[in-house]
């Protein structure tokens, strides 16, 4: 079995943040509210393109492009484009920690393990997000792939988090709800922790985690008791 991790590596956007309330402000500028998920998608869709061509660009700049598109076809759109787009995507400033984050935070420092953050998108929307929450003094460092110019689910970002922890890649459990980014890290030598929110099913053609949870107070017993 594996060992109870050292570092505990948190995706930040969907795993830690509620995006929910960002669809209202598709709503506010004339857009429908489903398009939140197809533009999340999207983006990470443009953000993998990228990285599989060893090419790089932030997330703001895709997910913003991306959104300016999408935008543009929308027949009831109240704004021009790029305002609209700037307008969604300023909310990520604003977002909160799902319910559940604060429990399942403690818990794992409770225990002595270390905990980071390692997002696609800006470490500061990570610092910020912490800190509203009161969580920011449980997270020793914000990560982001910028600093590697490759987006997850690319072994380097995962292996820069480990480096900067100062411990080996198995010594390190990743927690993300996107099981791309549970596979990612494994393949990188990682454990990982999948945080099933939505009671899904895993797809079978992805390495599995090492724990399941469907809080991240069970989620962070199971990575607690693998050893």
């Amino acid at each position: 079995m594996m060992p109870i991790p050292r570092v505990v590596i948190f995706d930040v956007n969907e795993t830690l943040s509620d995006m929910e309330p960002l669809r209202v402000r598709f709503e506010q500028v004339g857009a429908p509210r489903e398009l939140l998920d197809v533009w999340f998608a999207s983006t990470l869709r443009d953000g993998f393109a990228l990285t599989a061509a060893g090419a790089y660009a932030d997330f703001r700049s895709v997910a913003t492009a991306v959104l300016r598109g999408q935008l543009a076809q929308v027949e009831a759109l109240r704004r021009q484009p790029e305002e609209a787009a700037e307008h969604v995507f300023s909310g990520f400033a604003e977002l909160d920690v799902h319910a559940d984050v604060g429990e399942g935070m403690r818990r794992l420092a409770g225990a002595g393990v270390r905990m980071v953050t390692l997002t696609n998108g800006a470490a500061e929307v990570a610092a910020t997000l912490l800190e509203r929450a009161g969580l920011a003094d449980l997270v020793e460092r914000r990560l982001s792939v910028d600093e590697v110019r490759r987006w997850k689910p690319a072994p380097e970002p995962y292996l820069h988090a480990a480096r900067q922890c100062g411990v080996a890649p198995e010594q390190c459990a990743l927690i993300a709800v996107h099981p791309w980014d549970i596979d990612g890290a494994k393949r990188a030598g990682l454990q990982a922790g999948w945080l099933n929110r939505r009671n899904s099913r895993y797809p079978e053609f992805f390495r599995p985690p090492d724990a399941t949870g469907d809080t991240l107070g069970t989620l962070a017993d199971a990575l607690l008791s693998t050893a």
